[in-house]
């Protein structure tokens, strides 16, 4: 089974320090194979054997948290689970779209119903999101650099654990995933 780890808050401003060679070393360490890393934001693609899925979130999180002394939420998907990301994405037939400025924040679990009530009451901004499954899809059309939507009061609302990649980077890591699917194990 092919899957993506996307790891919360590494290496954003000095803090939680994550050398990619230390998270595929993790990774190496728990069992993992065929293991590639992109770019320092912290996501790993690797083979993990069938049926293991459910609980590599929570080995990945008490591994960095035990060797690298930091606790770091990790959102695992499957290569099919991104791909449907991808195809879902409710801003794709939108006429003008720059792929810069669409994020999609990965979450570990559906939200409650009352979260989602929660999300949809906050103020409106010119950013738009839309909530699919365990996926907030937003646009930025101003840029990401300073949003007028508040990632902390979505968070809050959603009350459920996250991390966000650009649609560049989802793109990418879907390429990645596909090319681990058919190539065979090394």
């Amino acid at each position: 089974m092919v899957l993506v780890a996307m790891l919360r808050g590494v290496n954003v401003g000095g803090n939680n320090k994550v050398r990619m060679a230390d998270l595929k070393g993790l990774c190496e360490s728990l069992g993992f194979a065929d293991i590639e890393t992109y770019v320092q934001s912290g996501n790993a693609v690797f083979r993990a054997p069938s049926g293991e899925s459910a609980g590599i979130s929570a080995r990945l999180e008490e591994a960095i948290e035990r060797r690298l002394g930091f606790r770091s939420a990790v959102v695992v998907r499957s290569a099919a689970e991104l791909r449907s990301t991808v195809a879902r994405n409710p801003f794709a037939e939108r006429e003008g779209l720059e792929r810069a400025k669409l994020l999609v924040h990965f979450l570990a679990r559906d939200p409650e119903p009352d979260s989602r009530a929660k999300l949809e009451s906050l103020p409106p901004a010119p950013e738009e999101w839309r909530l699919e499954g365990r996926e907030l899809y937003i646009y930025f059309p101003n840029g990401m650099a300073r949003p007028k939507l508040s990632m902390p009061k979505v968070e809050r609302a959603l009350a459920v654990p996250g991390t966000g990649r650009n649609w560049n980077t989802v793109h990418r890591l879907l390429e990645m995933a596909e090319r681990l699917e058919s190539a065979p194990p090394r």
